[in-house]
Order: C-alpha cells, then sequence, then structure tokens
C-alpha cells in the first residue's frame, strides 16, 4: 500500500531527503509575502534572499495553503496522512479540512487523516520520522494514526531568538507577551503548550546562560535521552555548543539538525533556533 506524508511547510524537513519507493513525503507551501516581492516556501526558495529583505524592514506578511495546495496531494493515491502547523498560529488545517472534503465527494473511501501538530518546525519533523517507522513495521493506518496523535502529546518544542518582531507583528503573541518579549536585551526563550499557543518562558543574556536554561527546561519536562531535532536560521555555532551540551547530559539521544525553511526563518528571524525533543 502506497503513503503519502504531507506537511506544510511549517515542517523543516525537506521532502527530498525522506521519501521512499512506499512512502511519500511532500510538502505544501505557505507564501511569504516581504514587501513587493512574493516568495512561496518550497524547495526552490532562494532563503538568502528572503531573509536579506526582511533584515531591511519592509512590511511583510505569511499566508497559509490553499485548499488547493493541500488537494493536489490528498489525490494521489494510497493513504493519506496530512501534518499541519498549530492551528492557533495559521488556517493552514482549515485550508486542508476544505480540501479533504474535496476528495471524499469524489472518492469515499479514501483514508486521509489531517493533524493538527500543536506545533511548528523541527517537532513536525520529529513526527514524519516516527511515521515512517510505524507504516515501514505495516501497523494498519487507524493504528498509525493513533500513535501520532499520542506522539504529539509527548512532544516539547523550546526556542531562543535574539527577536520577537515577526511573531508580535502578525499577531501570534498576545499584546501582554508582546510587552514582555520587548523587553528581552539579548535572548529570549519561548515554547509551545499543548494547545499549541506560543508562551515566554524566560530572558537570558549570553550564549552560555541561554543554552544552560534550555537543558535545565529540557530536564523540567522529564527528557532522558531519545530523539532531538533542532532547526535553525544561520546560527551553527550555537546549535553545535547546544547540541553537545544534550549529549554531555543524555548520552542515548539521537540529535537531528536542519536549516529553518522559509516560514520558520521568517519568525524565528536570523539567529533564531527551534528545538523539539520526546
Amino acid at each position: 500500500m502506497k503513503w503519502t506524508i504531507i506537511t506544510d511547510s511549517s515542517c523543516d524537513l525537506f521532502s527530498r531527503d525522506c521519501s521512499t519507493n512506499d512512502v511519500e513525503v511532500a510538502s505544501v507551501p505557505f507564501i511569504l509575502q516581504i514587501g513587493a516581492r512574493t516568495f512561496r516556501d518550497d524547495d526552490q526558495l532562494d532563503r538568502s534572499e528572503m531573509l536579506s529583505l526582511l533584515s531591511q524592514g519592509v512590511a511583510s506578511k505569511t499566508a497559509c495553503p490553499t485548499p488547493e495546495d493541500w488537494l493536489t496531494q490528498f489525490r494521489k493515491p494510497g493513504n493519506i496522512i496530512a501534518l499541519t502547523i498549530s492551528a492557533h498560529l495559521s488556517g493552514s488545517l482549515n485550508s486542508a479540512m476544505v480540501a479533504k472534503q474535496m476528495v471524499l465527494a469524489e472518492t469515499p473511501n479514501k483514508q486521509i487523516e489531517i493533524i493538527d501538530s500543536k506545533s511548528a518546525g523541527p517537532e513536525l519533523a520529529l513526527c514524519v520520522e516516527q511515521l515512517e517507522i510505524w507504516i515501514h513495521r505495516g501497523l494498519s493506518f487507524d493504528d498509525v494514526v493513533a500513535k501520532t496523535r499520542q506522539f504529539i502529546q509527548g512532544a516539547h518544542t523550546l526556542f531562543v531568538l535574539k527577536s520577537f518582531n515577526h511573531l508580535i507583528e502578525n499577531g501570534r503573541i498576545s499584546k501582554v507577551k508582546a510587552l514582555l518579549a520587548h523587553t528581552f536585551k539579548i535572548l529570549g526563550i519561548g515554547y509551545g503548550n499543548r494547545n499549541g499557543e506560543i508562551g515566554i518562558k524566560d530572558k537570558t543574556r549570553g550564549t552560555k546562560k541561554a543554552i544552560r536554561r534550555l537543558i535545565q527546561l529540557m530536564q523540567t519536562d522529564g527528557f532522558d535521552g531519545g530523539k532531538v531535532c533542532i532547526s535553525h536560521c544561520d546560527n551553527p555555532t550555537f546549535v553545535q555548543t547546544l547540541k553537545q551540551n544534550i549529549l554531555n547530559c543524555w548520552q542515548n539521544t539521537e540529535i537531528l539538525v536542519l536549516p529553518t525553511k522559509g516560514l520558520c526563518s521568517y519568525y524565528a528571524e536570523q539567529g533564531g533556533v527551534i528545538i523539539s525533543y520526546h
């Protein structure tokens, strides 16, 4: 049986790197409007050019994938599982649901499941990895869906940002939280809660203190080794130090490092780092 795992481009995993003969991984793009330029967040995105324009402070906004984008993927043969960015952050889930109803009107018995990841970025990448494992083990469609939902409940996401400007300007953080975010002098530490909303956890001065705080938060969440995915917007030095500190604490940890794609680069901004673990 052919399977297709579809994410929106909030997932930092590039589909070309993980598709196999029986499991295809596909992505539907967000649209990034920066000044007069429109960028489609797919594998052809010129991220450097996009970030360069953003650094000029021009007006910008994002738009979620359209139902038509999802529809093209949902019409592929076989089982379909779609993962979307948190419904609290975008209308991507709603677009996917519209497309699902259109396909089911054409093919009533087709198996399509849409799952709200309640997150973004590296957490979706971890989830895609697990989906592939369960599919290759021969689990049924219903079992894969159930395990995916359970996995999401046990996952955690933290992030370290130098700027919260785009999160604030696009209404992704409330006015009260935005006021707190603006008080950060160097690095702000945030998190995604279980409802898929963004919160502010802490502020810190300097890389060492930020990494120490991240390790403490991972310990508080009960992390005891396992899988970690780190996405970053052009901050390899911080990521390498964080990776080594994680391995020093938990040797039985598998760490995947990814560059942020367009959407997460837009919101994390230059130097931003997102960490997900299960």
